[in-house]
């Protein structure tokens, strides 16, 4: 089974385009979908940093 892995900045498959836009977006900016499964993500931006959470893989947070 192969797993394909999701743009967080677009949500098209990583291998579908070069996604360098998606790359320098997601630089600057939080990701908006999962890049598991694709679903949109809750995103929560504050003064320290951002929060993204998928309803099915859980929570991530800006380093």
């Amino acid at each position: 089974m192969t797993t394909l892995l999701y743009c967080g900045h677009c949500g098209r498959e990583s291998a579908d385009g070069s996604h360098e836009d998606c790359r320098r977006s997601l630089a600057m900016e939080p990701p908006r979908y999962c890049e598991q499964c694709r679903r949109r993500m809750v995103v929560q931006v504050h003064p320290m940093g951002w929060s993204a959470k998928c309803s099915a893989h859980g929570e991530l947070l800006s380093s």
